[in-house]
Parts: structure tokens; sequence; C-alpha cells
């Protein structure tokens, strides 16, 4: 992960998991970037990137820096090529790539592989809980100079997204918003009611906890900006902020910055209503539609 950079690359999940293992396994066999260059004929630079998941991972370079780092059982290096053949292959965003910034496809990557997301939205409902027609809206508000056509492509990669809600082991989604985003008007009356029920039906949803941080509860942590920060079973992986701007976003992963934000959510989380309480509040909002 760059951190406090803007994101240029986006490779998969799997392939930064593999890169840590093999500068875990490279440091265990007290080799530095040099000694594991000229195992490959290449520069110090080529490990370097290679450990940083900021290149593809050719089979016969991983296969050779493994037996040059010690492992030797023949199963384990199968093991390790097999998960470098799936670490290599595009994920399904990728056909989304005429619509999809290069910069926002780490975060798909990201949010795919995450066992735990939580996030705050102080200005709309996140992308993973919003109906198409919300979801319209909002993509025509951010992107006045797209297409019908590129807005319909946005909205179906939108909805592949939110099939990992759905899937056979999800993700814990953990989502604190602002009454704001209830209380702004985006397509009207009968788009904001059919989102709301949404929300209601979110609410039950045993995988996600949704809370409404509501005017009277007073200024909190976070005024300053929307973030999500993922969590993942691979131990090789930190947990890892994600800050969106108008023309980018920066990823952070250092443990003080990770903190804060964490640190953030936390007391957002404590000072807003429960779920039920929060699904009491929709239901009233509902109405007043």
């Amino acid at each position: 992960m760059n951190d406090a950079r803007p994101a240029n690359a986006a490779p998969t999940v799997l392939r930064v998991v593999l890169g840590r293992r093999l500068q875990d396994l490279r440091e265990k066999a007290g080799l530095s970037y040099e000694e594991a260059a000229r195992a490959l004929d290449v520069t110090h630079a080529t490990i370097r990137r290679m450990e940083k998941a900021e290149v593809g991972l050719r089979l016969p370079y991983v296969e050779k820096l493994l037996q040059t780092y010690g492992v030797t059982e023949p199963f384990e290096i199968e093991k390790f090529l097999d998960l470098t053949k799936d670490a290599n292959r595009p994920g399904w965003w990728h056909r989304f790539r005429d619509v999809l910034p290069e910069w926002f496809s780490a975060f798909v990557s990201l949010e795919g592989s995450a066992e735990l997301i939580r996030a705050y939205e102080p200005h709309y409902v996140p992308g993973l809980l919003q109906t198409d027609d919300y979801a319209q809206a909002v993509l025509r508000a951010g992107r006045p100079g797209a297409t019908p056509e590129e807005i319909d492509r946005s909205v179906a990669l939108r909805r592949e997204r939110q099939a990992l809600l759905t899937r056979e082991e999800p993700p814990m989604l953990w989502v604190v918003m602002d009454e704001t985003v209830l209380r702004r008007p985006i397509g009207g009356p009968g788009v904001m009611r059919a989102q709301i029920e949404r929300l209601i039906e979110a609410c039950d949803m045993p995988q996600v906890r949704l809370q409404v941080l509501p005017f009277a509860s007073g200024p909190h942590p976070a005024m300053y900006g929307p973030f999500h920060v993922f969590r993942f079973e691979h131990p090789e992986l930190p947990d890892v902020v994600y800050v969106e701007s108008l023309v980018g976003a920066i990823y952070l992963d250092e443990r003080n910055d990770v903190s804060t934000f964490r640190e953030a959510l936390d007391r957002m989380s404590a000072q807003a209503p429960s779920t039920n309480r929060t699904k009491d509040f929709l239901n009233a909002r509902r109405r007043e539609l």
C-alpha cells in the first residue's frame, strides 16, 4: 500500500499478500535486496517492487526466489505458485475500466477482500447500500460531463460491488452516517423513499450495522469528511484507511494514522443511536417523504 500518496496502481489484495510473504521469507533467510536480485540476475529495485506489489509476479522469478530463500518442499512451492497465478489475474472490476478511475480500482480490490468494512459518510449513502436510482442521481451530480451510457456503466459497477453483501461469507459492514444524508434531497421524494426503504432492509441484515448520527448529537471527531477503514483476515495486511478527494485518493496503513481514524469511528459509534433506534429514525423519515 502507498502511504498518504495518490494510488496509481491497483494490485489485487492477494498480490499484496504474496509480496509481503516474499519479503518475510527473504528477511528470514537473511538476504538483502541485492543478494536476492543476484539470484534472478535483475536489479535490486525489481525485488523491492515485487515485494511492494508494484509489478506482477512472474512465475519463474517467484519459483527461483522461493528456492533461494530455502523453500524446498515441492508442495509448498506449488501452492505458492498457484496463489501467484490467482494474484496475477485481473480483478472482476477490470471489465469496468472504461468508467473506473485507476485510483478507485484499488478501493474496489480492498472492499472485495476485507472481512470488516467500517465507514463514516456525511454526504450520501455509501455505494454498497445505494439503490440504482439513487446511484444514478449521485453519479450525475458528481460527473456532470459523463454520458448516459457512462452513468449506466457506473451504476452497473456499483451493483456488482454490492453482490459481496450477499455472497456466502460476506464482510461485516459497519456504517455511521450523518443525518444530513437523509435530509439532502437526491433524485426526488420517490427516489429518497426507496433509498430509505433499502436502508431499513439493510438494518435487518446480520452482517450490516448501520447508525445515523443525528444533528442533536452535536460535534464529533470526523466532521472534516468521509473515510473508510478496511480490515483483512490475512495477517500480512494491516488495516487500511481510504480517504477520497475530487481528483484521487490516499491509502494509509501506518499504525498511528489508522488508529486515529479507528478511534474517531469508535467515538462516533458510541455517540450515535443503535441500529434498532436508527431503524426507527429511518421509518420516521420515510413517512415524512
